[in-house]
């Protein structure tokens, strides 16, 4: 099972204890895969029509045992002919006074904006497989919908966005900390910790590549200006010699010979008057100066 599938049938189970969240659960459910009809009686009708079973089955739950709706709830499944053009469908019809309260409802209270996001997800959201990328996403029929999930999952201190895709309005989240937020107001607890689980293998091995990567490039850089430092030092003895240089800067140069691919430090503590890492890359700077002199005078380079 994806795990935007095991996301939703967590949600499946999740049943609120207060009746106006559980009224708010529903009127989401309803907003995004249902219309609602009113009879030439004047009696209300729900038609609920989903490819998740999980979703079919929450909202038949909710329906007919949590508002004990008078009228028939019916549910049938369309079997499609060719599985591969998509899952089944799945039919809910209502009928009864019970609905007036569901196509009425008004989500106030935060717990009842936490049960409508989660109605909003099951019936149109999904979540991509975080070991690949961070995106949490519902779809919804218009700009209006959009918007007001928008505003509600911004009020949890998410960066949710919209975007147009075809005729339908994409509200979404890009970032793993937004995404484990949502789960968090979800209450899909579970899902929540395999998330976190992945962001934090993600991070760990993030965190260890950016530390090679920096120790690579470090060890790249020193010996590259090592080599530029023997390149120097031979340029030197070649045109000029040693026994021209001042006596820190020939004992500096005759050790370098010796230690090619000693640090600085190390070759501080390497000359006959040991010096410090400050001083050894002084002496470095001015035999490189020396060079590129001597490269002038010559009218060449190595």
């Amino acid at each position: 099972m994806s795990f935007s599938g095991k996301v939703k049938e967590e949600l499946a189970e999740q049943f609120p204890t207060g009746r106006h969240c559980l009224l708010a659960e529903t009127a989401a459910i309803s907003a995004m895969c249902g219309t609602f009809e009113t009879d030439s009686a004047g009696e209300e009708i729900l038609s609920i029509h989903t490819e998740n079973a999980a979703v079919a089955r929450k909202c038949f739950t909710l329906l007919e045992k949590t508002f004990n709706i008078g009228g028939e709830v019916s549910a049938y499944t369309s079997v499609r002919s060719n599985p591969e053009k998509g899952s089944n469908m799945y039919y809910l019809l209502a009928q009864g006074e019970g609905l007036k309260a569901v196509r009425n409802a008004s989500v106030q209270a935060v717990c009842c904006k936490r049960a409508y996001l989660r109605g909003a997800f099951l019936a149109a959201g999904s979540v991509s497989d975080p070991s690949k990328s961070y995106h949490l996403e519902i779809v919804c029929g218009t700009e209006e919908r959009a918007q007001y999930l928008r505003h509600l999952m911004i009020g949890f201190g998410t960066e949710a966005k919209i975007v147009r895709r075809k005729k339908s309005y994409v509200v979404y989240l890009k970032d793993g900390t937004g995404i484990v937020d949502m789960l968090n107001v979800m209450e899909a607890h579970v899902a929540l910790m395999e998330l976190e689980n992945v962001r934090i293998l993600k991070e760990m091995r993030n965190s260890v590549n950016r530390k090679v990567n920096c120790e690579t490039a470090n060890i790249n850089k020193t010996v590259s200006a090592a080599v530029k430092q023997m390149e120097d030092i031979v340029y030197i003895r070649d045109y000029m010699g040693f026994d021209r240089l001042p006596e820190g800067l020939r004992d500096v140069a005759l050790t370098r010979l010796d230690y090619p691919e000693a640090t600085l430090k190390e070759l501080g503590s390497l000359l006959e008057t040991p010096v410090g890492k400050s001083g050894v890359n002084h002496r470095l700077r001015k035999l490189s100066e020396i060079a590129e002199k001597l490269r002038e005078n010559q009218g060449g380079t190595t």
